[in-house]
């Protein structure tokens, strides 16, 4: 580890990334795995915003919204893994201090991206369900791409708030990061500065992003779920619950570990990995497999590329 002398504190350049495990034959084996998930959620990622580029039948804004949110995946996984599969296979498990903020901006940037996403394309099911008749209007193309690229707005300005003011703090003693990959959090704990301030931006940050995106998502399908109650007809409750299902799910699995991360004190524990590790790595992985799954024209759609693909190499 390098150290630069600043009076009598020296800062270090450079953080040691423990990882998942010390053991040579387990990490072996977690390279193999997250390798294997990792290339997973490239190619079902890829099919699914290639599906939604190609076909016709998904031009509605549900899908305009799946497809950017099957980019932000993509980045999501590609900003974390890598990296995690250099550290399980070479015997110096270091980022320097610079990269290790870039990356954070990235994991918060990409991330609080992928939360507004997901509130989004809730209000999108709220209009299709709640005001079907008036849903053209409401989601307009103009207004949708706004929603994408104000998604994207907000979360980077959240996120470069939060790493200027990390990147002020110097960072002494050991820098030894207990976890696969730089998050915000995790740099706390390693300075020798005063970081009162960056954990109450850090805080209000979350809490007026988090809050913001899970009320928004918690009324739109509470208007939803009435909507779907007082339908009379089996065959409409059905359908229009199927509509929600697959987003659904992505929100309480996404929600649900990001929300317990940041919220939780950082103290290295194998909690913050493993909630880490499933709104990082695993959600991204899963996502296309539970709209595909959940979702007849996706699948259909998936199909009729694929076929033709096939058909073009034959």
């Amino acid at each position: 580890m390098h150290y630069t002398a600043m009076g009598n504190v020296s800062v270090v350049s450079e953080f040691i990334l423990l990882g998942l495990s010390a053991d040579a034959q387990v990490q072996a084996a977690l390279c193999v795995i997250f390798l294997v998930i990792y290339g997973l959620t490239l190619a079902g990622n890829s099919v699914i915003l290639l599906a939604v580029m190609a076909d016709a039948h998904l031009r509605s804004p549900m899908y305009f919204f799946l497809g950017h949110l099957s980019f932000v995946d993509l980045s999501y996984s590609s900003v974390s893994v890598p990296k995690m599969l250099e550290n399980l296979i070479s015997k110096k498990k270091t980022i320097p201090v610079k990269g290790c903020l870039a990356q954070a901006f990235f994991v918060f940037a990409i991330g609080g991206t992928e939360a507004l996403l997901l509130a989004v394309m809730a209000y999108d099911r709220y209009a299709a369900i709640c005001r079907p008749l008036l849903y053209r209007q409401i989601m307009g193309s103009w207004f949708c791409e706004g929603l994408v690229w104000g998604s994207w707005g907000l979360a980077i300005l959240n996120s470069l708030i939060n790493t200027l003011l990390a990147a002020n703090l110097d960072f002494c003693d050991y820098g030894t990061i207990h976890n696969y990959n730089c998050e915000i959090p995790s740099l706390f704990p390693l300075s020798c500065s005063d970081v009162s301030t960056n954990a109450t931006v850090l805080l209000w940050s979350f809490v007026v992003h988090a809050s913001g995106t899970f009320l928004l998502v918690l009324a739109s399908y509470g208007c939803i779920f009435s909507t779907i109650l007082s339908m009379r007809s089996t065959a409409g409750r059905s359908k229009a619950f199927s509509t929600c299902s697959s987003h659904l799910t992505i929100v309480i699995l996404y929600f649900g570990s990001a929300g317990l991360r940041y919220t939780m004190p950082t103290s290295g524990s194998p909690m913050e990995i493993i909630f880490s590790l499933q709104y990082s790595v695993i959600t991204p992985m899963l996502n296309p497999l539970i709209y595909s799954l959940k979702n007849k024209e996706v699948t259909t759609a998936i199909r009729k590329m694929l076929g033709k693909c096939w058909r073009h190499f034959e």
